[in-house]
């Protein structure tokens, strides 16, 4: 399973693990705990946990073709709910 993993420096980690658990709780199955949680997709699922400055991210597909999909999607949840640029990187 291929699997990506981002670091992104915030102050508001837990603040935005909350409002993107909100933004998908209709659409997604979201196991949540304090300060991370699991959402579930078609073709993988997404890991955030907060950290004191920063939002660790790990996507994790079933397929290779899915993967910068999947990190495209999580890419733009998190970008419209901060606010400010987040600095997102993937590495494999």
């Amino acid at each position: 399973m291929p699997i990506s993993r981002a670091e992104i420096p915030t102050k508001d980690a837990k603040k935005l693990i909350e409002r993107l658990c909100q933004e998908w709780s209709s659409a997604r199955p979201i196991d949540r705990e304090e300060i991370q949680a699991r959402i579930t997709f078609d073709e993988g699922s997404c890991l955030l946990r907060a950290e004191a400055d920063q939002l660790v991210v790990a996507v994790e597909t079933l397929e290779d073709g899915t993967l910068d999909q999947l990190e495209g999607r999580v890419n733009a949840a998190l970008e419209g709910l901060a606010d400010v640029k987040l600095d997102i990187v993937w590495e494999n």
